[in-house]
């Protein structure tokens, strides 16, 4: 076995003894494209999502070095009918681009390395035949003379593209040497099939894609692989049934990702984490610093800030993903940075509404910790603020209450939209930010007479009061109290046992004064 030529199974068999969730489903996507016009496959996602796993899945099974007949027996692949035609059935190709680039002494050097590297290492294992001048060359003289073609799989393929985000050189001679394999006359010959992996898909020049023939999978557009970006909400109940772990604050801390055709999926690195810890909690910053978060934060573009405001409120912002160049540099507004951030994980897309939004509660705490050690004072000022809010609501104090809101409302919702009644939720939404560490929010609650507008549901192990509250536009903070008493709020909630805070809350629209008003339901 290789160093890149035909490595074997061990790395799957070393996912395998963990705790493993069966991805198996996506070889045989990939044994439908084999020898076709779809062939070569590039796979964009988050880091902690998983696509190392799936590259060293692949290679355990098509690689012909090796026997891996065992360690599929059972799994989704095994029941499919393409399951031995190609099982262990191919020379394979493995790079690791992060490997090439921590080895390097000259990172400028990695494309040439590379290509003598792999070409060398090939040029051994087929010493009958003429090595060509790079690696392609040399591949087209082996297929040529074996009648033998290749599975290429590239893992973290964009690699060289966010190390070296100015040079343009570098990106060029990678970009060219991943041409003169997949888009020349001799890809056909040379490839039963390609595989890449990477965070960003690849780099758009204008509207055209670097490597045009790659079909796309990202997380904006999974398409068929969209159950395989991460677990499925079904994946992970099995999860937390076999090891006794509580599915609803799962979903809580690691749910969130939503596409057309899987409306549920779950952060999977972070799922395994809770899981063999048995302890919930934030593991995105173990693999990932927020640094990277902030920086783009720290842009502003177009409005950012009012943005991130209204979605760590729990809002939804429209964004236009066409222009983004697939790159970290070439931002040019603030569509650009939201859609980077929906392809680094931070963001997750709605396509339907066109929009995105903060995915979980993981994800939430990296954003409130970039605002509050950036630069963006006045967005610490606000979090801050909703520690106060919090503190005067549990303490009744209406007066305090209202000038928080009057603050976050003043300092985090666009002037455009400052007299609106969905302006006034999002805001109670993103004034209550603190609520996140021992509450749950439900908006629209249904009563036996109407909804309550907004719920803060204690976590299990919280003794904090149960917060119920009702909004009003032009009228009054008792009248909001006296709905709630009128409509039965609290009836709806009969199971719960705990204690219960009722809280009016009125906004003026000429004098655009808050009021509000905080009684304890008394049962």
């Amino acid at each position: 076995m290789g160093k890149y030529l035909n490595i074997g199974n061990a790395g799957f068999a070393a996912v395998r003894k963990g705790k493993y969730v069966d991805k198996t489903g996506m070889i045989a996507f990939i044994n439908n494209t084999l020898g076709t016009t779809d062939k070569l496959t590039c796979v964009s996602r988050p880091r902690r999502f998983g696509k190392s796993f799936a590259a060293k899945m692949l290679c355990a099974y098509y690689d012909k070095s090796c026997d891996s007949h065992e360690l599929f027996e059972g799994l989704k692949i095994s029941k499919i009918s393409s399951f031995k035609k190609y099982l262990n059935k191919y020379n394979v190709i493995y790079l690791d681009v992060t490997l090439f680039i921590s080895r390097a002494i000259n990172i400028k050097d990695v494309v040439k390395n590379i290509n003598y590297e792999v070409k060398t290492e090939i040029a051994k294992a087929f010493p009958q035949v003429e090595i060509g001048i790079d690696l392609a060359e040399t591949l087209i003289h082996i297929t040529e003379a074996t009648n033998e073609k290749f599975i290429m799989i590239i893992d973290e393929w964009d690699a060289l593209f966010r190390e070296m985000k100015e040079d343009t050189k570098i990106q060029k001679e990678y970009i060219d040497f991943l041409r003169g394999l997949f888009k020349s006359s001799w890809t056909d010959i040379i490839f039963e099939a390609a595989y890449m992996t990477g965070i960003l898909p690849i780099k758009k020049y204008g509207n055209q894609s670097a490597v045009s023939d790659f079909r796309e999978y990202t997380m904006i557009t999974p398409k068929k692989l969209a159950e395989f970006v991460g677990f499925t909400e079904e994946e992970v109940q099995r999860l937390c049934k076999e090891y006794s772990v509580d599915f609803e604050e799962m979903k809580r801390w690691y749910d969130g990702y939503s596409f057309s055709k899987i409306k549920s999926i779950y952060s999977p690195n972070s799922v395994i984490e809770a899981v063999t810890n048995e302890e919930f909690g934030n593991y995105w910053t173990q693999s990932e610093t927020y640094e990277s978060l902030r920086i783009y934060i720290e842009m502003n573009q177009d409005g950012l800030k009012e943005s991130i405001v209204q979605m760590l409120g729990g809002a939804y912002v429209k964004v236009d993903v066409a222009a983004f160049q697939n790159d970290m540099t070439t931002i040019k507004n603030k569509d650009d940075v939201l859609t980077l951030l929906i392809h680094l994980g931070y963001l997750a897309y709605d396509f339907d509404s066109k929009s995105v939004y903060i995915p979980n509660e993981e994800v939430r705490e990296e954003f409130v910790r970039a605002v509050t050690t950036g630069k963006h004072t006045e967005l610490a000022k606000l979090i801050r603020n909703s520690v106060h809010l919090l503190e005067a609501t549990l303490n009744m104090d209406g007066e305090i209450v209202a000038k928080a809101v009057e603050k976050a409302h003043q300092a985090g919702t666009a002037p455009t939209f400052y007299n609106n009644e969905q302006a006034l939720r999002s805001v109670i939404r993103f004034a209550y930010l603190s609520c996140v560490d021992e509450y749950f929010r439900i908006d629209e609650l249904p009563s036996g007479h109407g909804y309550a507008d907004v719920v803060f549901f204690p976590e299990k192990s919280s003794s904090m009061p149960l917060l119920l509250i009702e909004l009003k536009w032009n009228k009054t903070e008792k009248g909001a109290i006296k709905q709630i008493k009128n409509r039965d709020y609290p009836q709806a909630l009969k199971d719960y046992g705990g204690d219960i805070l009722i809280v009016g809350i009125n906004y003026d629209a000429k004098s655009k004064k808050h009021t509000c008003k905080i009684e304890e339901y008394r049962k």
